[in-house]
């Protein structure tokens, strides 16, 4: 058995990637896709066609509209493949505008469910800024459901538990990033790997969070460096991973242990914490790291996306 097979004994494997005709080789459950994603695939030769054909279908239509019909594009080739559910990201530059978060996550879902795909099928991906997790809570009552990205911070998964949202995606290797930048000179790899890893850490916290109050809401880690970072979050509910780093799980047939476990974390002593909005703000603000990531996920994402739609306008 190779380290991907036993993985998926305990974890549900999600491929993080546009490039849907590379989804065959690891049979992933599910697949997550953003902005930067997209940008990627959609600049290689196979999909140029499906841009084109996107461009000409609706030419004429906002520019913001064919980009999310592109998206769902994607998005129905993926579901093609995969049993699961696929993640689209609502517009990054609407991640502190709630109402404008809701109207983008309810059309994808109309686009979707015009196509044919139900809506249980996919998730709205929000940046998990406060405005986000407000958005993201008014969408799971309207039975949308929500993938809660860019979290850094237990502050935020706590927040995002208050809003019953379906899942969240902790962020391991940007959180690794931080605190080997930080460090300089002073990290030592050997010392910071596996369950010491930081990005691990803050993922396991989580994780046994939400099992110790049963909270429903899965964890999905995500942003992974290497596989090291994965093996050390096996039997988190969900992992979201490269095709680089799914190849690298299949080759390789080293043993793996479960590192997390929900009964387990039933028997932890651990504190149950509520968060108002002032209570969220300012325990993101004491967090250096989190806060940092956050602002600079957003804006990465934000100039991808310009980038996608200059690409549809030369199309």
């Amino acid at each position: 058995m190779n380290q991907l097979e036993a993985l998926k004994q305990w974890t549900t494997v999600v491929a993080d990637t546009g490039d849907f005709k590379q989804l065959d080789a690891f049979k992933p459950q599910d697949a997550t896709t953003n902005p930067s994603l997209i940008l990627k695939s959609v600049q290689k030769a196979e999909y140029a066609p499906l841009l084109k054909d996107t461009v000409n279908q609706y030419r004429g239509r906002p520019l913001d509209e064919i980009v999310d019909r592109l998206l769902v594009r994607f998005g129905c080739e993926i579901l093609s493949i995969i049993p699961g559910r696929v993640s689209t990201e609502v517009d990054a530059r609407l991640s502190f505008d709630t109402s404008a978060t809701v109207a983008r996550g309810e059309r994808l879902i109309e686009l979707y469910q015009a196509q044919g795909i139900h809506v249980d099928r996919v998730l709205i991906k929000v940046a998990s800024t406060w405005e986000g997790i407000q958005a993201a809570e008014q969408l799971e009552r309207k039975g949308i459901h929500t993938n809660l990205t860019l979290l850094f911070s237990f502050c935020q998964a706590v927040a995002c538990a208050q809003a019953k949202v379906q899942l969240i995606s902790p962020f391991v290797g940007r959180i690794y990033d931080w605190y080997k930048k930080s460090a300089g000179a002073a990290w030592v790899e050997s010392e910071k790997a596996g369950a010491n890893d930081p990005g691990v850490q803050s993922v396991k916290q989580i994780y046994n969070y939400y099992k110790k109050f049963g909270i429903a809401t899965e964890v999905m880690g995500a942003s992974f460096r290497n596989v090291g970072q994965i093996t050390a979050l096996a039997g988190c509910d969900l992992l979201t991973i490269s095709p680089d780093l799914l190849a690298a799980l299949a080759a390789d047939n080293s043993p793996i242990e479960r590192a997390l476990d929900a009964n387990k974390a039933a028997t932890l002593d651990m504190e149950h914490v509520h968060l108002d909005e002032a209570g969220f703000r300012f325990a993101l603000n004491e967090d250096a790291m989190a806060t940092e990531k956050l602002a600079e996920g957003i804006r990465a994402f934000c100039v991808d996306a310009v980038k996608l739609e200059k690409l549809l306008l030369a199309a």
